[in-house]
């Protein structure tokens, strides 16, 4: 059940908030700036790449790896594809799963491997079969780990996975271990307890990933554009942080409004869909609520249905018998456009409005900032969607 009045009720978010979720979202800027500084000091701005490379493969454990090859896929655009490589069944090591490199992979490609546990010994022998073919590796883990030091006998490049001191001291480490800057840590302890699908885990694992593309010619992400990124997560912090009120966060609005809805996520551009399945992704991951995403204007009839059939608005009348206690409401569609550019003729957002006011189907919007750039823009939708799912999450709560 889901108690509103928990979302402006700081204290009992606190409570409630067993895993440090929200602090985790509030951190994200400064997981940026010392996964950063971590990128540079493993050596990423010494590299001098012959070029940019054929392709660019992700891999690694878990939705996180997913978001990650999506946003670098969607920051990147026609200069490099990125494909992600999925496991594809059992390996020979005791409950290991199976990567396996794409048969036309070599010298010219890039494999990429995001971890935020650092054991998988899957993992260990996809690092080997790219080490076989000549293709380069770069991963990020936590060091010290297997995975590390798997890449250095691949004589790939190892960058530690950024944590900050809170999650060293939930796995029992010591907070030094974690880090010693107020802003962040200087590596990562082996072990340290990271959610992979936590609001923070996404950046520790794709900013050095960031840091690798801008060096290798792929897509924007200077130093200073780092920055500029981490700098957006921290005001975003500050506007939906657990102090502001529902009426003037986004993040709480949104997260109230999507409570015993179903969401259709319904996105406008490249960056958009990578943050609309990376927020369907959390919803379920955090807060056990299913969401559906389409792009538009192909969600107008992947998802047309729906605003007409079971889960509309107006499908299941009201039971004046119904136990308000014991049998929870059902579950009606709700709309979340969610946008990355301003409004234009050929939009196909007044298309999905006109939709759904005609179902009689309510709809949540949420749209980047005008002039922002492609990583603060990222920045944005997922931030603000990050702390929805984690709102829903906790106020959801038995």
């Amino acid at each position: 059940m889901f108690d509103e009045s928990l979302l402006d009720n700081p204290d009992g978010l606190s409570r409630a908030d067993l895993h440090g979720l929200l602090r985790g979202a509030a951190e994200s800027g400064a997981r940026v700036r010392t996964a950063a500084r971590n990128a540079a000091e493993a050596g990423v701005g010494a590299l001098e790449p012959d070029g940019r490379p054929r392709a660019v493969l992700v891999a690694g454990p878990g939705p996180a790896s997913g978001s990650t090859a999506d946003l670098l896929a969607a920051l990147a655009g026609d200069t490099c594809p990125v494909t992600l490589i999925r496991p594809a069944g059992v390996a020979p090591a005791p409950g290991a799963l199976r990567w396996t490199l794409p048969g036309w992979t070599g010298p010219l490609d890039l494999l990429l491997v995001a971890s935020p546990d650092g054991t998988e010994p899957g993992l260990a022998l996809l690092l080997e079969q790219a080490y076989r073919r000549g293709c380069s590796v770069v991963c990020v883990a936590p060091a010290g780990s297997p995975l590390a030091e798997a890449t250095v006998q691949a004589r790939g490049l190892a960058i530690p996975l950024t944590t900050m001191p809170y999650e060293a001291a939930m796995s029992g480490g010591e907070p030094g271990e974690a880090g010693k800057s107020g802003k962040g840590t200087e590596g990562a302890a082996a072990g340290a307890a990271v959610l992979p699908t936590g609001p923070g885990t996404l950046w520790s694992l794709v900013t050095p990933l960031l840091a690798l593309a801008d060096r290798v010619g792929m897509l924007s992400a200077s130093p200073a554009a780092l920055e500029s990124l981490a700098d957006r997560l921290d005001r975003i912090a500050e506007r939906c942080g657990p102090a502001i009120a529902t009426y003037s966060n986004p993040a709480k609005t949104l997260a109230a409004e999507l409570a015993d809805a179903l969401p259709l996520i319904w996105t406008e551009g490249e960056l958009a869909a990578a943050a609309g399945r990376r927020f369907a992704t959390v919803l379920a991951a955090l807060a056990g609520a299913p969401a559906l995403v389409a792009e538009l204007p192909e969600a107008l009839t992947a998802h047309g249905t729906l605003l007409a059939g079971a889960f509309a608005a107006g499908a299941d009348p009201e039971d004046f018998f119904r136990d308000r206690v014991e049998e929870p409401e059902a579950l009606h569609a709700r709309v979340v456009l969610v946008r990355e550019r301003e409004p234009a003729v050929t939009s196909p957002a007044p298309a999905a409005r006109e939709l759904a006011l005609h179902r009689d189907t309510p709809v949540s919007e949420l749209e980047a900032s005008e002039g922002s750039s492609p990583l603060e823009t990222a920045a944005e939708l997922l931030a603000i969607t990050d702390f929805a799912a984690v709102y829903l999450a906790l106020a959801s709560s038995p």
